[in-house]
């Protein structure tokens, strides 16, 4: 995820997991400027799931397609601005 703070129309995200049984289950959410932000990052097909190879090789299993959602309305509180 690093990377991704560094790319253009990214807003942020959130890494989560959780214990399931015997393994540990992630969840990566993220969100764009735009669908168009996206599709410069990940491609055309935007519904392929994008994955660093180094990631790929500490998981069991993963998810290779992702879904798109449009926000409604945010309801994170905003946050103070840092002082310059």
């Amino acid at each position: 995820m690093p990377e991704l703070r560094t790319t253009r129309g990214f807003l942020g995200g959130f890494l989560s997991q959780r214990a399931s049984g015997e393994f540990m289950e992630f969840l990566v959410l993220t969100r764009w400027e735009s669908l168009d932000a996206i599709r410069s990052f990940a491609g055309d097909a935007l519904e392929n799931a994008v994955i660093d190879t180094g990631a790929k090789a500490t998981v069991d299993t993963y998810d290779d397609k992702v879904r798109h959602y449009e926000v409604l309305e945010d309801l994170w509180p905003k946050q103070p601005q840092q002082p310059a």
